[in-house]
């Protein structure tokens, strides 16, 4: 496995301090976020899942904890939008250039509207997909909103 993503790439560039975490991916595994989570040996508050969704029908990244689920509405509301909905894979994989299971909010093919938990500001650090299944960086959640450009918003149900 590589450890150098267009993710982990967009991160140096920024001059984000980070480290590479890699883990034995699960595709079966019934929560994808909450099987990397365990495979870290970290608690779930910490270990974020990214997520593609259509706000209005255009498309925006969504970084929570990986065992939240994110709430439409609210998301719908921090970009002061009408309505949200998850996004389809395919579509999802052909705007970011990432596969499912690797999809990272930095490096993105084209760059969208992200927004991440405000409640990832209140830790030390975090975990959030780098880029390619298996892969995690660690990093500041300070550090990662601003590498990915994202707001700080409660979006979680």
């Amino acid at each position: 496995m590589s450890k150098t993503t267009r993710a982990t790439q967009a991160l140096a560039k920024a001059g984000v301090s980070f480290t590479v975490h890699t883990y034995d991916y699960d595709p079966h595994a019934e929560r994808i976020g909450m099987q990397a989570a365990e495979a870290l040996g970290e608690d779930p508050v910490r270990v974020f899942k990214t997520l593609m969704a259509e706000l209005d029908g255009k498309p925006v990244c969504v970084v929570i904890p990986s065992d939240k689920e994110v709430s439409m509405k609210k998301l719908a509301a921090a970009f002061g939008g009408k309505s949200a909905a998850m996004m389809k894979p395919a579509l999802a994989e052909k705007l970011t250039g990432f596969v499912v299971g690797g999809i990272s909010p930095f490096g993105q093919k084209k760059q969208v509207p992200t927004a991440i938990e405000i409640a990832a500001l209140d830790e030390d650090y975090v975990y959030i997909n780098g880029g390619q299944r298996g892969l995690q960086v660690r990093l500041d959640p300070k550090d990662a909103q601003m590498a990915s450009g994202a707001i700080a918003a409660s979006i979680v149900a």
